[in-house]
């Protein structure tokens, strides 16, 4: 059965604390993060944290990325990458997991959420030089809604709220766990009953075909990885798998790897003995190596 890409999976929410900029976090998950404001939109002021590569400075000019978290684009926490961040700083990248708006807290639609990411895209390249960050090396990661974020930063257009708009919010490449890609009707496909599309829109705050990944995925993608457990009944394998198609048949670069038995949600950290964790970490690094960002193991 087709769950609901709506409905908060992974987090219980639980509000941030306001930190001041350049602060330390004093969430213990992310107590070695630095805290930057990204975006201020009226009384919000929307954090990232930031896990610097040991002796890093500014001027390094080392590849970056932002991850966002997941929960139906209602709540959730930047503290689901944390572990993300701490090993790819430890492998020499600047690494970043964003808050940003969801409908629980803030009373946002899905396009403000997309706003938000492209935002946190823009704000890093456009601090790169002070960041110590490559702006031709900057990642888009997330899972679940938060993998629906950071593939709209990186194949959807619009959406780019009241930021610079000469400074582009496209990330150089996408890391996505179990994302949400398809949020319309697919010819010739089974994916979505349209009474999910109908509560979708009301979601979205759109058409859900405007921010739908799969349908504005072509050529020209990031280079993307896409990890995705084959029976997730929360966002369908299957989705996936045509998003990988679609991007494949345009000539883009997109890698799908698959874990057989796997739900939703499997690559947290701290989900059973970590083994699916480590299976991704080491996924993802052999992506970035491959993509010549990080030193081979």
């Amino acid at each position: 059965m087709i769950g609901s890409f709506f409905t908060a999976q992974l987090l219980a929410q639980e509000k941030s604390k306001e930190k001041t900029k350049s602060s330390k976090a004093d969430n213990s998950a992310l107590q070695d993060a630095v805290v930057e404001t990204y975006k201020t939109i009226g009384d919000v002021s929307l954090k990232v944290f930031i896990f610097n590569p040991k002796d890093h400075k500014p001027g390094d000019q080392r590849p970056a990325i932002v991850f966002f978290f997941g929960g139906g684009w209602k709540a959730g926490d930047p503290k689901q990458f944390s572990e993300h961040c701490k090993y790819l700083a430890d492998r020499g990248m600047v690494a970043m997991t964003a808050d940003y708006r969801v409908e629980s807290r803030q009373h946002v639609k899905v396009i403000e959420c997309v706003a938000d990411a492209k935002s946190a895209i823009r704000w890093a390249r456009a601090n790169a030089e002070r960041l110590g960050i490559d702006p031709e090396k900057i990642a888009a990661g997330g899972g679940s809604a938060g993998g629906h974020l950071a593939a709209c930063t990186g194949v959807v257009p619009g959406f780019e709220g009241t930021d610079e708009p000469k400074i582009s919010s496209r990330p150089n490449a996408l890391v996505l766990f179990n994302p949400a890609l398809v949020l319309d009707s697919v010819e010739g496909e089974e994916i979505i009953p349209q009474t999910k599309i109908d509560e979708l829109r009301g979601l979205i705050g759109t058409e859900p075909k405007n921010v739908s990944p799969y349908h504005h995925a072509g050529q020209g993608a990031p280079p993307t990885i896409i990890f995705h457990g084959k029976t997730d009944q929360t966002v369908p394998y299957r989705t996936a798998e045509i998003f990988t198609q679609r991007l494949t048949k345009a000539g883009s670069n997109c890698e799908l790897v698959g874990f057989e038995n796997k739900t939703h949600g499997f690559f947290n950290f701290g989900r059973g003995d970590n083994s699916d964790y480590q299976a991704t970490i080491q996924a993802m690094d052999n992506f970035l190596t491959k993509l010549g960002w990080i030193a081979p193991l």
